[in-house]
């Protein structure tokens, strides 16, 4: 027989887990059903960089102002989680400065100049492994892999590949890159299918070696507990797990003119992680058949996007009226 809960999300990425977190806020028994291990919300440099982000993708204002709206969300969002938000005090540096300075000002956003490039004050960062921790540490969590779903009066029932069931009246589809499990409605399908693999691969040092997120036009640095990441990549279509030595040497390289001194080859721990992107870019978030929702493809902007996807689809999930952003994110837009 089936166990009944009242919210499931499949997956325990950053999307799924703050989507986790607001309907458990809002008074909802959540279940997280993951296969568990690293995933590529941890193999993440932990950015929330409306600014900087707007800037080096070139949007348009409107994209601009939906990561801003976001960006809004995290300070509120890091209190009531336990989670620590630090001002990233985020310069590009080098090549480019003035270009980015620009596109700040245009976009609406702080750009301070320095002596060594532009400054956006506005962007924060976290350490994604202890986020997902504390995201992660309330919930009831089942280890597993959902193989098949069913609709089930006003619900919906699941299969796991172990043979476990369960039944809940609100399923969020938070899966990453992975496969959709049998069962799914075609525009839920539609949805999980448009998502594309994007690798990303980073290094990290274990040493301080900044106090700010520095960025460049070969990649960026910036500071998590206990040390700094290097990256990062973003190669579309791919889904290997094995560091690049090439892509390592490059992003090195990368770091040490950001540094201003040479980093030793030795004590790099290179990881890669391969996130979801949609067409747009932009992620897929909302319902896509009565009770069953999308949490899904945040491309390089998972960490900034969390508290605002998660929002979205928690009013989906309860009929509240959406909010501005949600037009913009619907998975049915595809």
């Amino acid at each position: 027989m089936a166990s009944s809960t009242d919210r499931v999300i499949i997956g325990g990425g950053v999307l799924g887990l703050c989507t986790a977190a607001v309907l458990a806020r809002r008074g909802h028994a959540v279940t997280l059903v993951d296969p568990g291990g690293p995933n590529a919300s941890s193999v993440a440099a932990g950015m929330i960089a409306p600014a900087m982000e707007a800037a080096v993708e070139a949007v348009d204002p409107a994209r601009a102002e939906l990561f801003r709206a976001a960006a809004a969300l995290w300070p509120a969002f890091a209190v009531e989680q336990g989670i620590s938000l630090v001002e990233a005090d985020a310069e590009w540096r080098g090549e480019g400065a003035e270009v980015i300075a620009r596109r700040l000002k245009a976009l609406g956003f702080t750009a301070e100049i320095t002596a060594t490039g532009v400054r956006a004050p506005q962007d924060m960062r976290l350490s994604p492994e202890a986020a997902m921790a504390r995201l992660g540490r309330p919930l009831k969590r089942i280890e597993g892999r959902v193989a098949r779903i069913a609709p089930d009066g006003d619900g919906w029932r699941m299969e796991l590949d172990d043979g476990r069931g369960l039944r809940t009246d609100g399923l969020v589809l938070a899966l990453g890159v992975g496969a959709p499990p049998e069962g799914l409605p075609a525009g839920a399908r539609a949805a999980v299918e448009a998502v594309r693999p994007v690798r990303g691969q980073i290094g990290r040092i274990a040493e301080a070696l900044s106090d700010r997120t520095l960025r460049g036009s070969g990649g960026y640095v910036t500071p998590v507990d206990g040390g700094v990441v290097l990256g990062a990549t973003m190669e579309e279509g791919r889904r290997d797990l094995t560091p690049d030595p090439d892509v390592a040497e490059r992003l090195r390289r990368a770091g040490e003119t950001l540094l201003g001194r040479p980093l030793d080859p030795s004590v790099i721990d290179w990881r890669v992680g391969v996130r979801g992107a949609s067409p747009d870019g932009l992620p897929l978030t909302g319902l896509v058949a009565p009770g069953l929702a999308a949490a899904l493809a945040p491309r390089r902007n998972g960490w900034l996007m969390g508290p605002l996807v998660g929002t979205v689809v928690a009013d989906a999930l309860e009929g509240r009226a959406p909010r501005e952003a949600a037009a913009a994110l619907d998975p049915l837009r595809i």
